[in-house]
């Protein structure tokens, strides 16, 4: 029964890579046109962190969790300042996919924004302060999650609704790579003081990207903190470090030529790490080197959460220049109408090239507001 429910968890919420039925194809080809987009590339399919599985079901009602900072703690301590500017945002080669077209003019006020991810230092004084339990440490919702399965799905045992949380388990060997199944596990007791499951710790890892938290999670902290999540515009103007119209926080150069330049997947993924950057998994904060404005892994190492909300032509909904931008009103994920999502960038130490290339400073990926895992993390804004 554990296995099926796993099973049922996973191909619930998990969209494989390129793996589409004729129509959403069809529409996808259509939406392709309309944006600009090569439709036969097949690095426009959306992949790596999309369509993750979640915890608890749609989540609504929360948005003021991500509101102005008030105050607060010290707010500037290990921040950079970004200068006000223009620049343009989304895809402009053919490496994109659909949801990054087409490229736009936008126009920012000036913000402050952490050099580093939140770190699992910084998390635990959040958690010392408040008492603060996060998501993946919660016993699961049945009512919840049964409104998201087929209906007369039978309740598993109550040893199963425990908390847990998903981690990255690599193969042995070659897989279907459209099949995450294969490199994702659910594991209870798996959270962020636990990020590989119950029998890992954080012990000796306060440097690290905190790990294993939702975006609900991540809005607590951000404000508690006296910020706020970054708006997805806030993220990649940052991210490019003043650099126009570039491929990567670092410039044009590709990621496997010169000096080792982020904490991404070497070899084949998933299950041959040849680990040349020297981490096989997260890497501790300041690892590689900043981009121009100061900031550190703003390719690779963990996804990062944004404020935004998902939707695949959010782009193509814009006329002119855009001013401060905060994306669209609402979600919509044609994969999941009913789920929520949220923007994550930045990619992780699993993207690889032949996977998702998701340390491009233009790509984007989404996920459910519920969902912690291993390969994500987030970092904060303030005025």
């Amino acid at each position: 029964m554990r296995k099926e429910f796993l099973y049922l968890f996973l191909m619930l919420a998990i969209t494989a890579c390129n793996q589409k039925s004729d129509k959403k194809k069809t529409a996808g080809i259509a939406a392709d046109s309309v944006a600009g987009v090569n439709p036969l590339n097949p690095t426009d399919s959306a992949c790596c962190n999309s369509n993750l599985p979640k915890r608890y079901g749609a989540v609504t009602g929360i948005e003021t969790l991500s509101g102005e900072e008030k105050g607060g703690l010290a707010l500037h301590q290990g921040m950079k300042f970004i200068p006000a500017g223009s620049f343009r945002m989304g895809a402009a080669d053919e490496e994109g996919r659909r949801d990054e077209y087409p490229a736009h003019q936008v126009k920012m006020d000036g913000f402050w924004i952490d050099e580093t991810e939140v770190t699992n230092a910084q998390f635990a004084a959040f958690v010392k302060a408040t008492g603060y339990l996060t998501q993946a440490e919660q016993k699961p919702d049945w009512e919840e999650i049964k409104k998201q399965l087929p209906p007369g799905t039978p309740k598993p045992a109550e040893e199963q609704l425990q908390p847990a949380s998903l981690t990255f388990s690599p193969p042995k060997g070659r897989v279907d790579i459209n099949d995450v199944s294969q490199w994702w596990s659910w594991t209870p007791g798996a959270s962020w003081k636990h990020p590989q499951g119950p029998k890992s710790n954080i012990k000796g890892k306060e440097h690290l990207p905190v790990t294993q938290v939702s975006w609900i999670d991540a809005a607590a902290y951000a404000k508690w903190a006296g910020k706020r999540l970054p708006t997805e515009a806030e993220w990649e103007y940052a991210a490019r470090g003043g650099l126009r119209e570039k491929k990567y926080p670092w410039g044009d150069e590709d990621l496997a030529s010169g000096k080792v330049k982020a904490n991404t997947w070497q070899g084949e993924f998933p299950y041959s790490d040849k680990k040349t950057d020297g981490f096989s998994n997260v890497a501790p904060v300041k690892s590689f080197p900043a981009n121009g404005y100061g900031l550190y892994d703003m390719a690779g190492n963990v996804w990062e959460w944004t404020a935004d909300w998902y939707r695949e032509d959010y782009y193509q909904s814009l006329k002119g220049a855009i001013v401060n931008p905060k994306g669209p009103k609402d979600s919509y994920d044609a994969a999941e109408p009913g789920i929520p999502k949220k923007i994550i960038r930045g990619g992780s130490f699993m993207c690889h090239s032949s996977y998702c290339k998701g340390y491009r400073v233009t790509s984007k990926m989404k996920s459910s507001m519920d969902t912690g895992l291993e390969n994500t993390g987030f970092r904060c804004v303030s005025k």
